[in-house]
């Protein structure tokens, strides 16, 4: 019963592209949903770009692997994420005309996991610093038609490195002491010039965890298949546009303890909601994307809000 409780908050955190709870043999955290609208290519060609993530997550249901919220006395989770992001793309070809590129980020986590009594459930181990993520990726030049881009997309090999803060007796951690693979492909069709449809479809691999949570020696999160996607309409040409996103995650094999597999531990969850952004200029651009999940099994049932800051220099 303990691994199963674990098993359901353990990816309470959903960070984009950084794991973050380590709770025993679950996921880590993944990019669900802090990437959305025209994201198959970079908004200004080769260079340098920072990005700047706020997300809010919140929830106050636990869900078991059929979906049901487990008793729990009124828990209330709250998750604060500042993912800094640092990307270059070069304007040197690499393989089949695509271009090379090299993505950092860095996280900070700050956890908050209550409930209206006490007892022996489960609890986060505060603020500190995330998994560090670094993505080799290759993008390709938009493919053009009368003038105009008529899609865009890029191949990105990311990989999650254990960093982040981690106490093997606390169910939520900034960091998920495992490393991950996490490759994924995005790309963008520019249906007309100001409606675009976009995705990023991740497959997901976890290494073991030595330390796992709880009574356990050692863990193994199972392999997922996530995705992210959005359509938006430029209500303002080349400055506002306003649209739908939301994310889908589901875990194709079942989680390991001591090397053995567990029953009924897969996770799955999909989320949509509106979002919009707003470009200053070529160079600067700001999102907001609200999401209100729904499906959840084995992890949390809630909703995230994300700030999205990119410059290019």
């Amino acid at each position: 019963m303990r691994h199963r409780i674990a098993s359901v908050i353990s990816t309470l955190l959903l960070l984009a592209v950084i794991p973050g709870s380590a709770a025993a043999y679950d996921l880590p955290a993944v990019n669900l949903g802090f990437t959305s609208f025209v994201d198959g290519g970079p908004p200004a060609g080769p260079g340098f770009y920072f990005t700047q993530y706020l997300q809010y997550y919140s929830a106050d249901q636990l869900n078991d692997g059929n979906g049901n919220a487990f008793p729990f006395p009124n828990p209330d989770l709250n998750v604060w994420i500042s993912l800094s992001q640092g990307i270059y793309q070069s304007d040197q070809e690499l393989f089949l005309g695509g271009k090379w590129g090299l993505d950092l980020i860095v996280p900070v986590v700050s956890l908050d996991m209550s409930y209206s009594a006490s007892g022996p459930f489960p609890q986060d181990n505060g603020s500190g610093l995330g998994d560090v993520l670094i993505g080799p990726f290759i993008q390709w030049d938009p493919v053009m038609k009368n003038g105009r881009p008529l899609f865009m997309h890029r191949i990105e090999l990311q990989m999650i490195f254990p960093t982040g803060k981690y106490d093997e007796d606390k169910s939520l951690n900034p960091g998920s002491n495992f490393f991950s693979f996490n490759p994924y492909w995005a790309g963008t069709l520019f249906m007309t010039p100001n409606w675009t449809a976009t995705t990023r479809i991740h497959y997901l691999w976890n290494a073991e965890n030595s330390d796992a949570f709880g009574s356990s020696d050692k863990s193994t999160a199972g392999q997922a298949i996530h995705l992210n996607f959005a359509t938006a309409y430029a209500v303002i040409p080349n400055t506002l546009r306003l649209g739908i996103n939301g994310y889908y995650l589901k875990q194709i094999t079942d989680s390991e303890v001591d090397g053995q597999d567990v029953d009924n531990s897969r996770e799955e969850v999909f989320a949509a909601g509106p979002g919009a952004l707003w470009s200053f200029s070529q160079n600067n651009h700001l999102f907001f994307n609200a999401y209100f999940e729904t499906g959840a099994e084995n992890r949390s049932e809630g909703q995230r809000y994300t700030l999205r800051f990119v410059h290019h220099f």
